[in-house]
């Protein structure tokens, strides 16, 4: 018999009864749509989080302060050793295209008789190119505010809006604001921020009475050199702070990619995991089906002793029987596939995360629906095709 031929038997022998096949698929749909489901939210989660760091600049170093051992007390104290010059002899090694100080609090800031509580960083003019700032109107200070100390803020579009009201982002350009008493020039609205920015001298000298550095933010030429780099800073900076052993260190260096692998990576194993405990109801499906199949085999004793009468072969029947179980799981694993791609669309809005399917996870989908229908289907279908005709003929 040829396989088209095998193909349309199987196909009448499923349609005969529809309540059965759906029944006997429902395990193998619910299998793939729970993994099609947890899969997509898994990329979704990972693509959410990296996104979100990848935003503070993939190519990005960020040299902190650390924090000096417990005293008697159990009180931790900052450790407030990193300052402009490490900045200054950090922007002289190779691979580093800019760097830009970091210094912040949180303050006051008024304007028409509202007041809100905001993070104001000092930073330097570099700081909107390394951390890929993006404008909803105006623009960012420059090296000269810097250098001046001048009093310009950027101000995140929350803050506009809390300050100036809702639609304000347009003419808030050259209007002034108070921050701690002292009166600013509002010179850009930040998109998607609820902090201010001013020149880093401004925040140190007039805001925060401090000479020493938060972070010392550092954009790389070379994103795949960025362990040589790390490394290079830290020798450098345990030279400037006169220590001699590494452990002793007065700072941490954070590489973002570091971060984007390491969560990439923990999420990626959270998913298999889940998708893995998911799979089992596709073995429970599997089982399933190999039950119905060897019911359908009893059932069709006759009608398979009459195809071995009329001439069928051992592999004709072995191939109809084996079609049919690979058929019925291929059916369910594609409305799986509809059905969980479904549900992680509506979970994912409700989550806020990006909908992510990837091509893995739908091939995967149909190479184990396949496979389970051969495994699960092969010795129902083996039953069948050694049956004898003339036994089968007499079976009542």
């Amino acid at each position: 018999m040829e396989l088209q031929e095998l193909f349309l038997l199987a196909v009448e022998a499923l349609r005969r009864n529809v309540g059965r096949t759906l029944l006997t698929m429902l395990g193998i749909i619910i299998g793939i749509a729970s993994v099609i489901t947890i899969m997509s939210l898994g990329a979704g989660s990972t693509k959410s989080i990296v996104d979100s760091i990848s935003s503070f600049g993939a190519n990005v170093l960020t040299v902190s302060p650390g924090r000096a051992k417990r005293g008697p007390g159990g009180e931790s104290s900052v450790v407030t050793t990193l300052t402009s010059d490490d900045a200054k002899e950090i922007e002289k090694l190779n691979n580093v295209k800019s760097v830009s100080r970091v210094v912040s609090s949180s303050k006051t800031i008024t304007a028409n008789s509202e007041s809100e509580n905001v993070q104001v960083r000092g930073v330097d003019a570099s700081y909107s190119e390394i951390q890929s700032l993006e404008f909803m109107s105006g623009g960012f200070f420059d090296e000269g505010d810097v250098l001046s100390a001048a009093k310009d803020v950027a101000l995140g579009d929350e803050v506009v809006e809390e300050l100036f009201g809702e639609g304000a982002e347009e003419f808030v350009i050259g209007e002034t604001v108070r921050i701690d008493g002292r009166v600013f020039q509002i010179v850009g609205v930040l998109e998607e921020s609820s902090e201010a920015i001013v020149p880093v001298t401004t925040a140190q000298n007039i805001l925060f009475g401090q000479t020493h550095l938060d972070s010392i933010s550092v954009e790389m030429e070379e994103a795949e050199l960025s362990s040589l780099l790390e490394a290079e800073i830290e020798s450098l900076l345990l030279d400037q702070h006169d220590i001699d052993d590494v452990e002793a260190a007065d700072f941490n260096i954070r590489n973002s990619q570091n971060m984007v692998d390491t969560i990439s990576s923990v999420t990626g194993t959270l998913t298999g995991l889940l998708s893995g405990i998911a799979a089992i109801s596709l073995v429970v499906g599997g089982i399933g089906i190999m039950n119905i199949m060897l019911v359908t085999v009893t059932e069709r004793t006759k009608e398979i002793g009459l195809l071995k009468a009329l001439g069928a072969k051992h592999k004709d029947i072995l191939s109809q029987f084996l079609i049919e179980a690979v058929v019925l799981t291929i059916m369910g694993g594609i409305i799986g596939i509809v059905l969980g791609m479904a549900v992680a669309l509506v979970a994912a809005t409700a989550m806020n995360i990006p909908f992510v399917v990837t091509p893995l996870s739908i091939a995967l989908s149909v190479g184990v629906s396949v496979g389970v229908g051969i495994l699960f289907g092969w010795y129902p279908a083996s039953k069948a095709a050694k049956l004898h005709p003339i036994d089968a003929l007499r079976y009542e």
